[in-house]
């Protein structure tokens, strides 16, 4: 594999705005209330007074060692030799939801499509092209940019600044948090 790619969430400038989410839906053409390929999630610290709110925008981890990859009963989920995204090919998609019982994240979902349900999640907008800039559409939506794309020695860069550190987990998310 050449490079990885991954995202870094910068917690302390994410405001919960929803602009990544909503972005994500609509250049995707996801109606509202179903699949979130794109997520804000809230964590709370504390207690009265000392309490600490963070946001995180997430989405699937593109990881490194993909579990949902070895439990795809037919191959339908590769990842990408080149920058090691994780994609879904639907052609191949028989919507058996062994990957989402894989998945420690609990990203995959499930639409239907043509007749038949397959699983639906991140690709970085690579089934619709990314912007300008090489940026998936949330990235480039977030007004305070707080989260960010690319390769992922730049990801650890980035979060390592902030005191930052890439998520944990037996399958090796590409994603970075501070």
């Amino acid at each position: 594999m050449a490079e990885q790619y991954g995202f870094y969430v910068d917690t302390s400038r994410c405001i919960k705005c929803w602009a990544c989410q909503v972005a994500c839906k609509q250049w995707h053409g996801i109606k509202a209330n179903t699949v979130a390929r794109r997520e804000v999630k809230e964590t709370v610290e504390g207690t009265f007074p000392n309490v600490k709110r963070k946001f995180e925008s997430l989405s699937c981890m593109h990881c490194e060692k993909p579990a949902c990859f070895g439990a795809c009963p037919q191959g339908a989920i590769e990842k990408r030799a080149d920058d090691g995204i994780v994609t879904v090919n639907l052609e191949k998609c028989i919507g058996d939801k062994s990957c989402e019982e894989a998945c420690p994240f609990d990203v995959p979902e499930f639409i239907e499509r043509d007749g038949k349900t397959v699983m639906d999640k991140c690709d970085t907008c690579l089934s619709i092209g990314r912007n300008e800039d090489g940026n998936p559409h949330c990235v480039a939506a977030c007004p305070l940019q707080a989260l960010h794309f690319g390769p992922l020695a730049e990801m650890a860069k980035l979060a390592a600044e902030k005191g930052g550190k890439q998520m944990e987990g037996e399958t090796v998310p590409s994603v970075y948090v501070s």
